[in-house]
C-alpha cells in the first residue's frame, strides 16, 4: 500500500513538530510498517488512516502509530561493553562520590523494559549485600504507552536472554511458561516506568542524574534535533556522569559538550 504525497508529508510534519523524529527518508519505512495495520483497523488506504487519526482527540491512536514506526528489535544485555564499562568504570566512581547514595539512572526510550531490567541485575551483582543501603531506582521512560505497559508486565521470551548469563535468569526471573520468563516481582519493582517526549520539558526531573542511556533513539532525529537533545542530556547529568548511546549513533559534529571516553560513551566533564 502507497502513501499519498499529502498523507506523507502531514504526518512527517507532525511526528516531526511533535516528536522531533526526523521521517523525511523514511516513506517506504512507513509504507512497510502500517501497510498490514491499516488492513486489519478496516482502512484500504493511507489517507482515511490518516484522517482517523488525527481525528481521535484521546491521541491514542497516533501513540499507536508511533509504537509501530520507532519500536525495533530489544534483548537483555544489549551492547554488552555498556554495562561491562558500567561495573568497570562508572559504578566504582559514583560508590566513591555519592554521599547520600542516592544513584540516580535514566533509561530513556526503553522499549520494553529489557535496558532498564539488565540496569537493575547489573546493579546487584556490582553493589551485592551493599545494594540495600542505596537508592537505586531505575527511571525508565519511552513516548509508547503500549511498550510501557509490556515493559511493566516484566514476562519476555526465551529468544531475548540469549546474551544473558544463565546463572542471572534463573536469578532475576521466573519461567512462567515454556518458552516465556516473567522478572521477580523485588526486582521489577526497583524500575519507575513512565511516559515521557523527549521533545518535552526536562525540568520534571527535580534532580540530575549519574548515568543516561539513551541507545538506538537518535537514530530516528536530525542532525539539528540530536544537538538539542545532547544539549539537554548534558544539562540532565551531574558533573563526571556518562551518557551512553548506541553504537551505531555518535555525538562527533553534534555536540561539542561531552568528552567521549570510549565508542558510543560519553561523559559530561563540566
Amino acid at each position: 500500500m502507497q502513501i499519498q504525497d499529502k498523507d506523507f508529508f502531514r504526518l512527517r510534519d507532525y511526528i516531526k513538530s511533535n516528536f522531533g523524529v526526523n521521517l523525511e527518508k523514511k516513506r517506504t519505512l512507513i509504507e512497510g510498517r502500517l501497510s498490514n495495520f491499516i488492513l486489519q483497523e478496516g482502512f484500504d488506504n493511507f489517507h482515511d488512516y490518516v484522517e482517523d487519526i488525527f481525528n481521535d482527540k484521546s491521541g491514542k491512536k497516533i501513540n499507536t502509530m508511533m509504537t509501530k514506526l520507532t519500536t525495533n528489535y530489544t534483548y537483555f544485555m544489549r551492547e554488552e561493553t555498556h554495562y561491562k564499562f558500567m561495573q568497570d568504570v562508572a559504578l566504582p566512581y559514583w560508590s566513591q562520590n555519592i554521599r547520600d547514595r542516592d544513584l540516580r539512572i535514566w533509561s530513556a526510550g526503553c522499549a520494553s523494559g529489557e535496558e532498564a531490567y539488565t540496569t537493575v541485575m547489573v546493579l546487584h551483582e556490582w553493589f551485592g549485600p551493599k545494594k540495600r543501603e542505596w537508592d537505586t531506582t531505575v527511571l525508565a521512560t519511552d513516548i509508547s504507552l503500549k511498550v510501557l505497559e509490556m515493559a511493566k508486565k516484566g514476562v519476555y521470551p526465551e529468544e531475548h536472554f540469549e546474551h544473558l548469563p544463565k546463572a542471572w535468569r534463573d536469578k532475576y526471573f521466573t519461567k512462567i511458561a515454556e518458552e516465556s520468563y516473567k522478572i521477580k516481582d523485588q526486582y521489577a519493582k526497583e524500575v519507575v516506568f513512565t511516559q515521557f517526549n523527549l521533545m518535552g520539558n526536562f525540568s520534571r526531573f527535580r534532580k540530575k542524574f549519574h548515568i543516561i542511556f539513551c541507545r538506538n533513539v537518535m537514530i530516528y532525529f536530525d542532525t539539528p534535533t540530536k544537538a538539542a537533545l545532547a544539549k539537554r542530556y548534558h544539562d540532565a547529568l551531574e558533573i563526571g556522569g556518562w551518557l551512553f548511546i548506541g553504537h551505531s549513533e555518535t555525538l562527533s559534529g553534534i555536540s561539542g559538550d561531552f568528552e567521549q571516553i570510549a565508542p558510543a560513551i560519553y561523559r559530561r566533564v563540566k
